[in-house]
């Protein structure tokens, strides 16, 4: 058990981007499975599939680039910077990445 977080942190260092779109897709089938547990009656092994296929796709993809694309334009941690990130992506980021989720 102990062997899997080193394994996961050097792929995600030699390939970030792949590794990135395993998780997405990984971990939003896990929330749609779990969701689906959790208000009772029988798993939708399909919406699990769709969720997926959209998180791999689109959702992981598209979050790599924009994430990229706002750490280039406004570098640093400062929160000047973070609050900067933050206000762009919840601007502009988020509205592409909701509606993407419901079409």
């Amino acid at each position: 058990m102990a062997g899997w977080w080193p394994a996961l942190s050097r792929a995600a260092r030699r390939h970030p981007w792949p590794t990135n779109v395993l998780l997405y897709g990984s971990l939003f089938s896990a929330g749609d499975a779990l969701q689906q547990r959790l208000q009772g009656g029988e798993a939708d092994w399909r919406q699990t599939r769709r969720v997926a296929t959209l998180a791999v796709t689109f959702h992981a993809n598209f979050n790599y680039v924009w994430l990229g694309l706002l750490e280039r334009a406004l570098p640093g941690r400062a929160p000047r910077a973070v609050l900067a990130k933050l206000l762009w992506d919840q601007v502009v980021g988020a509205p592409i990445v909701v509606s993407a989720f419901y079409t």
